[in-house]
């Protein structure tokens, strides 16, 4: 007798524990902008899925996994209620959070227009960090060293339209600020520059990939597989914004081979100028939701670069092969 009412009591403070559970989320919501809406939508779904991976490699029962799923399906609708009734011009539905993780970069020297590429956010903790590759911050060799990167930022988590202009140092006192990413084998054509929130406006909606994008939550990758490489190609990235294009292809080396000792794999993807630095995605088959960035697994940074052991002075670009580089190396990012 005394196990059952233990159990009872037990089942009473869990009881109250969901209520004040239920009633702390509308008031997260509440003190939120649409565009903390958005990240806490698409962290719960982040969340949910390592959760739901967890459980379904553990000894869970039906019973616990039903009600497991029926919870985040609750707490899924009151937050996709949420962003509804925030001010819009479009329904969120019509905007993948993606696009607000990626931007174009023009470095500068000065008045000088040095070089476009492309480049992404990524956040580790509390660190927001701009990634591209070395060249679109230090520029070519013999060229001007770039004093500065001009990125657009998304001013409105529902309009893709309303994007602003801003301008990153990346010299302090003639020393840069940006880092080089490294592998196993030294630097790699990748670079990550440190963004202070003062250097971005106050309103601006940053949306960052993370370690969760990179996870791959059980599912096999290998040689083949169709991928994305989300760029701003020059051609096609004038006033008044520019617009991100995917272009997809396949993994055409074996995904968990280092290629050549370095922490890279072969892609066919078709690049052109101004797609260096690109970030290079496999859209998840476990997570469809158009209002979570975690639909899309970050898998490397696409580099225009020589292959070595390709025939004299035949480059990337005339094998049909580029380098993608391991987005996994961004896990040692430090803030300075």
């Amino acid at each position: 007798m005394k196990n059952l009412q233990e159990a009872t009591e037990r089942i009473c403070e869990l009881k109250g524990g969901m209520v004040a559970l239920d009633a702390l989320l509308p008031a997260v919501m509440d003190s939120l902008s649409a565009a903390g809406l958005l990240r806490l939508s698409a962290s719960f779904d982040a969340h949910a899925e390592t959760a739901r991976t967890l459980m379904l490699h553990s000894e869970m029962s039906d019973i616990v996994l039903a009600a497991f799923e029926r919870e985040v399906a609750r707490h899924h609708a009151v937050l996709q209620r949420g962003l509804r009734m925030t001010p819009a011009t479009p329904d969120v539905a019509s905007i993948d959070p993606m696009w607000l993780a990626v931007t174009p970069l023009e470095a500068f020297r000065g008045p000088q227009r040095l070089c476009r590429n492309s480049a992404f956010f990524y956040r580790k903790g509390d660190a927001l960090f701009l990634v591209s590759t070395q060249s679109a911050f230090a520029g070519s060799r013999g060229a001007p060293v770039a004093d500065r990167v001009d990125i657009e930022v998304a001013m409105n988590a529902h309009d893709a339209h309303l994007r602003a202009r801003c301008s990153l140092p990346l010299l302090s006192e003639g020393r840069p600020l940006w880092h080089a990413v490294h592998d196993q084998a030294g630097p790699t054509p990748v670079a990550a520059l440190p963004i202070a929130s003062r250097d971005l406006p106050a309103a601006a909606v940053i949306l960052a990939f993370d370690e969760t994008h990179m996870a791959d939550f059980g599912e096999d990758i290998a040689i083949g597989d169709v991928i994305s490489m989300v760029g701003f190609p020059e051609s096609l990235s004038h006033a008044p914004h520019a617009v991100p294009i995917a272009r997809s292809g396949a993994i055409a080396s074996p995904y968990a081979w280092s290629f050549q000792g370095r922490a890279c794999f072969l892609t066919d993807l078709v690049s052109s100028a101004g797609c260096g630095g690109a970030a290079i995605l496999r859209r998840r088959a476990i997570s469809r939701s158009a209002s979570a960035p975690l639909a899309w697994q970050l898998l490397a940074i696409h580099a225009c670069e020589p292959l070595e052991g390709a025939p004299a002075g035949a480059s990337g670009a005339e094998a049909g092969l580029f380098r993608a580089w391991s987005a996994q190396s961004l896990r040692e990012l430090q803030w300075p």
